[in-house]
């Protein structure tokens, strides 16, 4: 695939009029694409100037970095793991009968039993973590089964069409479809083209350098991240050195730089390191001893490496009470007004905004039904229960609005689609108030007239 691009770079540098189209870079690649487990000839096509666009180089990078990193890795797994108890449902969309309405059928199986023995949760938090260290996450959906592919194994391919009636105009550059590779470019595994709509692609921070990629949370806290791991490492040498600061040994008495060599080498053997801690440390006439550098009091290391810890924290938008960090963990944020603040700021500006994109993005590979949309039930998700219980007073307000619109001579079906809309102008009113909900003489015929009080004539 490495000899692929650079043949594809050189062609490009090379062409005047003619782009290379979709069949040669095919051809270029194996000539033939695999689907459903059958292999095609390539057809040709009408789209040209394609252009090859690979999502990630750093996923394992970014790995082995986030695993060295406590405060990263447990702020990705927070947010795989709230991410994981969420379910999936079908929601009727506005131009429904019933807006709102939640359901399910026989289609969410899908993403129920995703492949074998796996569930929605692993699903999902397979999702969460190769979008939070690649920036991306490729579903594959073959049959009645799902697959989540290795962001970095994944090419997008994106072309321009031309336009039959002139050539040589061309329309926006579109998505022509993926390639899949195992082992990356450059390995040996045969290349696999597959389709747009057999591939649900996340990407849920858009990358401004590259149009239609993703960008890792990680990518702008990877030197907090670095900075954490130098501090750590800071403190596991102090400790290996017998929790000591180090010293500068001045004035050794010595005629030449083999014997100044074996003093320092037995000095050395006899006090370096955690097995020689506390040890006296003996001098000959002449010879000093001098502490330099400063110890973990001095350098203020729990501040120094709690700020990184913060910002890690907001980076990944985790609040830092939630994240149980050092600097969430003190003053005023237990609170249980601050947590239940922070926890709510969580679900707003990530929790339900990330569950939305996942639905959206996945509906493309689902049997979504043409009244309905994806959509997401949290009713099972603990850290959300408090947000359950505003959703039950919001229910209740509701309930008491389209009663008031009722009462005031609409109809029940209009102001149900009013209220679940937010749109009144779908109100249809029946043209009564509601002391006259019944039209005048409907009443029973049965029931006897009133009786008018005879007439009284006077003397």
């Amino acid at each position: 695939m490495a000899n692929l691009l650079a043949r594809l770079r050189a062609n490009r540098r090379q062409r005047q009029e003619r782009s290379l189209s979709l069949d040669d870079y095919l051809d270029l690649v194996t000539g033939w694409f695999g689907f459903g487990g059958l292999d095609y000839p390539i057809l040709r096509q009408t789209w040209t100037g394609t252009n090859v666009e690979d999502p990630s180089h750093d996923l394992p990078g970014y790995a082995a970095l986030m695993r060295a990193c406590p405060p990263a890795f447990a702020a990705q797994m927070v947010r795989g793991l709230v991410i994981s108890q969420a379910r999936f449902v079908f929601r009727n969309n506005r131009r429904s009968p019933t807006p709102g309405r939640r359901f399910g059928t026989t289609a969410l199986s899908l993403l129920e039993r995703p492949w074998p023995n796996a569930t929605t949760g692993d699903l999902l938090t397979r999702m969460e973590w190769h979008a939070g260290l690649a920036g991306n996450a490729f579903v594959l959906r073959q049959r009645d089964r799902l697959r989540v592919l290795r962001p970095d194994w994944v090419t997008i391919v994106w072309g321009s069409r031309t336009d039959p009636q002139n050539a040589v105009h061309e329309l926006d550059a579109e998505l022509v479809g993926y390639v899949y590779q195992k082992g990356g470019a450059g390995s040996s595994s045969r290349p696999q083209l597959l389709l747009p709509e057999q591939v649900a692609h996340w990407a849920p921070i858009p990358d401004p350098e590259s149009p239609g990629l993703g960008m890792s949370w990680f990518t702008p806290a990877v030197r907090e991240a670095l900075g954490d791991r130098v501090v750590t490492e800071h403190k596991l040498k102090f400790f290996e050195h017998g929790a000591t600061p180090n010293l500068v040994v001045k004035g050794i008495q010595a005629e030449n730089p083999e014997q100044f060599s074996e003093i320092v080498e037995m000095l050395s053997s006899q006090h370096d390191g955690v097995r020689n801690a506390y040890k006296t440390l003996y001098l000959s006439a002449g010879a000093d001893a001098t502490v330099v550098g400063s110890n973990l009091k001095d350098l203020d290391l729990k501040g120094v490496q709690g700020g990184f810890e913060t910002r890690i924290a907001y980076l990944s938008r985790v609040p830092a009470v939630v994240l149980s960090i050092a600097e969430g963990m003190q003053g005023s944020a237990l609170n249980a007004g601050n947590y239940a603040q922070a926890r709510r700021n969580f679900a707003d500006s990530w929790v339900y905004p990330t569950l939305q994109d996942i639905c959206a993005s996945l509906a493309t590979i689902v049997d979504v039904p043409s009244d309905a949309e994806l959509w997401f039930d949290t009713s099972d998700m603990p850290f959300l229960r408090e947000d359950e219980k505003d959703a039950a007073e919001i229910e209740q307000i509701r309930a008491s609005t389209i009663r008031q619109l009722i009462d005031g001579g609409f109809t029940p079906e209009s102001a149900i689609r009013a209220v679940v809309t937010e749109d009144m102008s779908v109100l249809q009113h029946t043209g009564m108030l509601s002391v006259q909900l019944q039209p005048p003489g409907t009443g029973d015929a049965n029931e006897p007239a009133a009786e008018e009080p005879a007439a009284t004539g006077g003397q």
